[in-house]
């Protein structure tokens, strides 16, 4: 899995030289195409420390997988804190690449996409789509 580095834990990142938006672009194109499964790209999403925590997480969660909101809060080690994670997932300000489309009800049902239901639900599909594509190159890697 690529790394998603956060401005904070860099020495120098200036957007304007290093080409990063180009790079999202490129990148982005990519993951529409079925050619990319995770993004490496360095930002700085502004958000108290528990979004940041949550964000992380976010990340973390595979191409192609969906995990609850409470399972999402079992992981950033806060159970009981599934509505505050739920929050923190519809503050995401970096939608796609930090992935909180793969956030989903307890009951499997989709919920809260600040994008709209349809959206989060052709993400997903889009990744179920490619998914196997994506298994299948790790195998042979």
């Amino acid at each position: 899995m690529e790394t998603l580095y956060f401005r904070d834990n860099l020495e120098e990142a200036n957007p304007a030289t290093n080409g990063i938006i180009d790079n999202c672009i490129s990148q982005l194109k990519e993951y529409f195409a079925g050619l990319r499964y995770s993004f490496d790209l360095m930002l700085d999403p502004q958000g108290t420390e528990f979004q940041r925590t949550v964000w992380h997480e976010l990340y973390k969660i595979p191409y192609g997988v969906t995990i609850s909101y409470h399972e999402l809060s079992k992981r950033i080690l806060n159970e009981k804190a599934v509505r505050a994670v739920g929050a923190a997932n519809g503050k995401n300000p970096i939608s796609i690449i930090i992935p909180c489309h793969r956030v989903i009800g307890a009951n499997g049902k989709l919920v809260g996409y600040g994008g709209g239901l349809w959206r989060k639900k052709w993400l997903l599909e889009h990744e179920e789509k490619y998914s196997n594509k994506e298994k299948q190159m790790n195998f042979f890697n």
